[in-house]
């Protein structure tokens, strides 16, 4: 039930104030380095039944509906935003990590449960499953607050990571579920049925891309506004094809966002800031339904519980993985103790929280409210020390050293002008048809005597000036080819 026996406007004003709230204290968590995540569980436990709100919330199918649709895009949203030359290097390590990682630590976590904690062994390997994907948006969000960079690879491979391990602690979860209700599942089963799953997940992802960005440019919409409407689609429809034709629909959501955000088409920027502002939206939503489901009053009993189990995911569990993962990786150990420190949980185990639940597992509020430890303790022990304990194994990178964000006085030193001579094979082109490489931006056009700032669907034409940011091996190697005869 939700919002039972509120009228419409109120219900609007209730949602409306949730959400300004929301966004006013991710200001007080810049200040004092803590993840905004945990203000929107604190919103949503203040206005639930048993806080100052008195909002009787309890409805785990709709919580999940809205997650599992608020897990897409968020994860879609993340993929968008990876540049496949950041991640490759290690794209390995960041697999691994997202996979095997995944399984090692929440199968070192479900033992614990069982022998330390008196689980049943499949129960305690839910709970674990549940728990054990990372969010590296939380991590970035820290630092960021902080003012600081992680050095090296760091950044691209904890990307990668989160990104990655979402689908894995979904399966893994499923599959939990699956052997607990279904007498007789076979273990091996799951192991064929992940390999198809992933693969899948994979190809429809990466097809979904190219096919996605060909669209885009070929649709030439009249109104810009239209055109993140066709993304918000095309993610529905990539997810739901993966899903029916037996593939992993969050891993086709994530790479299908790898896929398409390393391609050139109309409106690029825009359309990744409409999904980065959609997947805050999502996350700010799944967070408030968290604590909207929590009753504060069913918590005690389940405290110390969920405390020890919290802790030996944070303390061994989560190293555990790292460090088996990472043998062969060449990086110091000081990055990989950052790695098992910087496992902080999101938005993904708030939604599985929801399937034992849906599934009529006994101990489904027990596991629910386990999770919640885990999620809460994780943001708040994890995020407001991760800046010091970076600072410590120093992990940070220097003041000057290269990153994508440049200072100003850096980018006006590679702003150049290129002129288009009348027999160039640019003219009459979009600027999306040139296919430009992702260090090559064009700023501004100056035609005759006005001047306009372009976009995908800008026109080139004989005389233009174009206002290029570049550096000087890209700049020249583009600028031979448009200013060569057609």
């Amino acid at each position: 039930m939700i919002l039972g026996g509120f009228p419409i406007t109120e219900v609007f004003l209730i949602v409306a104030t949730l959400l300004i709230v929301s966004v006013l204290a991710s200001r007080v968590s810049d200040r004092f380095g803590v993840p905004a995540l945990l203000f929107f569980l604190i919103a949503g436990m203040l206005a639930g039944s048993e806080g100052p709100g008195g909002i009787y919330f309890d409805d785990f199918k709709l919580a999940q509906a809205v997650g599992v649709v608020a897990l897409v895009f968020i994860l879609f949203a993340g993929g968008l935003d990876t540049q496949w030359s950041r991640v490759r290097p290690v794209l390995w390590e960041g697999a691994v990590l997202g996979t095997l990682g995944v399984l090692i630590g929440a199968i070192a976590a479900g033992l614990f449960a069982h022998l330390v904690l008196g689980m049943p062994l499949l129960v305690g390997l839910l709970i674990a499953s549940i728990g054990s994907s990372t969010d590296a948006a939380a991590v970035f969000a820290v630092m960021r607050s902080g003012g600081f960079r992680l050095r090296g690879l760091l950044a691209p491979l904890l990307e990668l990571e989160s990104g990655s391990n979402d689908p894995m602690a979904i399966f893994l979860t499923v599959g939990c579920l699956q052997l607990i209700t279904v007498p007789g599942a076979s273990p091996l089963d799951l192991v064929v049925r992940f390999f198809v799953q992933m693969s899948l997940g994979v190809l429809i992802g990466i097809l979904a891309g190219k096919l996605a960005a060909r669209l885009i440019n070929r649709l030439r919409l009249g109104y810009d506004g239209l055109y993140p409407v066709v993304t918000v689609a095309t993610v529905l429809l990539v997810y739901g094809v993966a899903e029916t034709v037996g593939g992993n629909g969050f891993m086709t959501a994530y790479v299908f966002g790898i896929a398409l955000g390393n391609q050139q088409f109309v409106h690029k920027r825009s359309l990744t800031q409409f999904h980065d502002g959609l997947a805050w939206l999502m996350q700010i939503v799944m967070f408030l339904a968290l604590g909207l489901l929590v009753f504060p009053s069913e918590l005690a009993p389940n405290m110390g519980v969920g405390l020890l189990f919290t802790a030996f995911v944070m303390f061994v569990a989560r190293p555990i993985s790292v460090f088996l993962c990472m043998l062969p990786s060449k990086m110091h150990l000081r990055e990989k103790l950052f790695v098992s420190w910087a496992g902080l949980r999101g938005a993904a185990p708030i939604v599985l929280a929801t399937y034992p639940a849906l599934a009529g597992i006994p101990e489904a509020r027990e596991i629910f409210h386990i999770v919640f430890f885990v999620v809460l303790v994780s943001v708040l022990a994890q995020g407001a020390t991760l800046t010091p304990v970076a600072r410590w194994l120093k992990v940070l990178a220097a003041p000057g050293e290269a990153d994508d964000g440049q200072s100003m006085h850096a980018l006006s030193e590679q702003l150049r002008e290129l002129v288009i001579p009348p027999d160039s094979s640019a003219v009459h082109r979009t600027v999306v048809e040139l296919g430009l490489p992702e260090g090559f931006l064009i700023v501004l056009v100056r035609r005759e005597r006005s001047s306009m700032i372009p976009n995908g669907n800008t026109r080139i034409l004989a005389g233009d000036r174009l206002m290029v940011l570049a550096e000087d091996e890209i700049f020249n190697q583009v600028a031979g080819k448009l200013t060569h005869a057609a």
